[in-house]
């Protein structure tokens, strides 16, 4: 009896898989947090072009200059953009990417839940894919 040989097609699969699966990376909550809190301090200090630097392609796509993007911001985005305080909460993994939940208080003292969505990209750099805020119940952040 002949031992069995794999197909190419098989090993072009197995292939695929690993490329698309890649392993979590101990740095991942990390950067994650250190890419956000960057942003929030560039929007503190009114560092468009900073700030616009943590934003994923596809971001930069419907927005392609800091300028426009900071409009936006600034316009549908105020407590994230005026955060007085912020602290994270839970980081979960998602899709290709990450959710991570940040509690923030703007300067009125209104609070307020950032998720913020990311992905690593091919470069290792972790971007921001997306950010939705609502109101939170909480006392404080």
């Amino acid at each position: 009896m002949l031992p069995r040989r794999s197909s190419p097609f098989a090993a072009v699969l197995l292939a695929a898989s690993l490329m698309t699966a890649l392993p979590a990376r101990a740095d991942d909550a990390g950067d994650v947090q250190a890419t956000i809190a960057s942003q929030l301090q560039a929007f503190r200090s009114g560092d468009g072009l900073a700030a616009y630097s943590f934003a994923a392609p596809n971001i930069r796509a419907m927005f392609p200059d800091a300028g426009t993007f900071m409009s936006m911001v600034q316009q549908g985005y105020g407590p994230v953009y005026n955060a007085a305080q912020s602290s994270f909460g839970a980081l979960k993994p998602e899709g290709s990417g990450f959710r991570q939940e940040v509690f923030l208080t703007d300067a009125k003292g209104v609070n307020w839940i950032a998720s913020y969505t990311l992905e690593r990209q091919a470069d290792g750099s972790m971007k921001i894919t997306g950010c939705s805020i609502r109101k939170s119940d909480d006392l404080s952040a």
